[in-house]
């Protein structure tokens, strides 16, 4: 009995010795290439022609890992998470202009309404020369636009200028502003609705310009553009909501990934914003 329980213990010994060998060799090539890894990097670091942080190193060395599997899959550092926070959130602190460069200066396209900016009276052309005593000259749209934006209640002095005018100083409270990513308005008897991004805004965004569509023309409502034109996405969430109000049934998008609980999909509930109206 013995000599039977031994020669089991063998057998079970030589059936899983080639898994643990196989699961070896895998782990000794994975220390491998990272030690290939690390010797590339420190050449780079002590080597390179100019000297380059080891941040910015291990960064681009995560990006380009990313990349490399398909366009969509990136790494977000921490002021690029708070970026797209910003984006998706659909609402940040600020003044309330949409600006752009003009000659190294940013350029003010126009005040929102009803943003601190709008009652300082800020206008549309007016140059923003200085933040807080500070030239823009340099600095790249991002740039000035992440410097003019920062914690709610907190001020921030500009210096405009203005066509047929001296330069002159204005201090702004910056404020919560709310990114607009549904703008609307009817053309003759039909619905006009642009959607710029899938931001937090935008189902509700959508809901209230069918509502005003509905209250101003009533039945005399014959069709609805929804225009989608250079949209680059966004929350998903908010995409399948604003898909699933014009539609009454069926599958609005499935995701799948590499384990079956990674799988979803997302079904239309039944309500048609349009009433069946034609869209486009």
């Amino acid at each position: 009995m013995q000599r039977f329980r031994w020669a089991a213990a063998v057998g079970i010994l030589f059936v899983f010795c080639p898994f643990d060998i196989s699961s070896q060799e895998n782990d000794s090539e994975t220390y491998r290439q990272l030690n290939l890894f690390g010797e590339v990097f420190e050449r780079v670091r002590v080597d390179y022609v100019e000297e380059v942080s080891d941040a910015k190193l291990i960064e681009s060395a995560i990006n380009g890992m990313l990349t490399s599997l398909d366009p969509h899959s990136s790494f977000l550092n921490e002021k690029n998470f708070q970026d797209m926070q910003v984006q998706t959130k659909g609402e940040f602190g600020g003044l309330g202009i949409e600006v752009t460069m003009e000659s190294g200066l940013v350029r003010v396209v126009s005040p929102i309404d009803d943003t601190p900016a709008f009652r300082a009276g800020i206008k549309t052309g007016d140059l923003i020369s200085q933040l807080d005593g500070e030239p823009v000259l340099g600095l790249t749209l991002a740039e000035a636009v992440d410097r003019m934006r920062g914690r709610v209640g907190a001020d921030i002095k500009l210096t405009i200028h203005r066509e047929n005018q001296e330069p002159f100083d204005v201090t702004i409270t910056r404020a919560i502003i709310r990114i607009q990513s549904v703008r609307s308005r009817i053309e003759k008897d039909i619905g006009y609705v642009r959607i710029t991004t899938f931001n937090e805004q935008a189902n509700n965004g959508l809901k209230k310009a069918m509502k005003e569509f509905k209250e101003e023309l009533g039945d005399k409502l014959k069709g609805i553009v929804l225009d989608l034109r250079n949209n680059p996405g966004g929350l998903l969430d908010q995409a399948v909501a604003v898909a699933d109000s014009f539609l009454e049934r069926g599958e609005v998008v499935s995701t799948r990934g590499r384990h079956d609980d990674d799988d979803h999909r997302y079904n239309a509930h039944p309500g048609d914003l349009a009433d069946g109206l034609p869209i486009v």
